[in-house]
């Protein structure tokens, strides 16, 4: 069995340690990583838990990062990881930097409605969405409550249904499971949606019960495997999952199949 974590965050070794120290400052210390967020650190957690591939997640929060970001993820890519792109997506160079992730061969770009300061279903946004599904880029978001920042937040699963109304076909994926501690509206608005969720942040937090029962309503063909490493123990995560009342089938593609019929792997 294949095992994918699509959810990953690493940095250039140079630039991690100081990273990392924002980041814990920002979430108050809400969180503890389980690696140094170098990528020698999570390929050493992914051979001690068994995780054959990590999609790393980068998230640019100014425009002037975003041809250092992309130049990285496409330099780190390997048998065992592969990374997003970036953009900054209120720049006025959005459209060219959409094209440069698709230039780089990088198969989506994350988009993260907190740190880049926009609102999900914003009109503005729509057409940088479009334009980028229109490229065959995956589009990936940070879904609801963050720990660093203070409600209301600026996505949610009935803003995740405005864009699908929106859109006209193309990939998007939900972090954490359609929108971190927001399960009850991930029912209302999203399931059965033509939507992707992953699973990151969530056996700590969702129950089990209402997992399964995402997963039976929206498809387990739409369910991703993924932890938002440094910030959730990967192996504590597939543990919760493997004591789950999934059968083998959902459980092979939750892990692995779907991603890499994702990514064409």
């Amino acid at each position: 069995m294949k095992i994918i974590d699509f959810h990953t965050h690493i940095f250039p070794d140079a630039l991690a340690p100081r990273a990392l120290a924002a980041l814990l400052c920002n979430c108050r210390g809400g969180y503890q990583p389980v690696t140094d967020m170098t990528k020698s650190s999570l390929l050493a957690r992914m051979d001690e838990w068994g995780i054959d591939l990590s999609v790393v997640q980068p998230v640019v929060t100014k425009p002037t990062q975003v041809k250092t970001i992309n130049d990285w993820a496409a330099a780190i890519r390997s048998d065992r990881l592969l990374s997003f792109g970036g953009i900054y997506p209120t720049s006025d160079s959005w459209k060219s930097d959409i094209d440069m992730v698709v230039e780089k061969g990088l198969p989506g770009i994350k988009l993260h409605p907190e740190y880049q300061s926009f609102v999900l279903d914003d009109p503005a946004m729509l057409r940088v969405y479009d334009y980028a599904l229109s490229k065959g880029l995956i589009l990936f978001f940070h879904a609801g409550y963050d720990p660093a920042v203070k409600p209301p937040f600026r996505s949610d699963p009935k803003r995740f249904a405005h864009v699908l109304d929106a859109m006209r076909g193309g990939t998007i994926v939900a972090a954490h499971l359609g929108s971190q501690s927001m399960w009850d509206e991930v029912e209302q608005y999203l399931c059965g949606r033509d939507i992707w969720l992953d699973t990151s942040m969530g056996f700590s937090y969702y129950s089990a019960e209402q997992f399964v029962r995402i997963v039976k309503s929206h498809s387990a063909d739409r369910i991703l495997f993924a932890s938002d490493s440094p910030w959730s123990c990967a192996k504590e995560e597939l543990d919760a999952f493997s004591a789950l009342p999934l059968s083998e089938e959902e459980k092979k593609a939750i892990l692995g199949g779907n991603a890499c019929r994702l990514l064409g792997l």
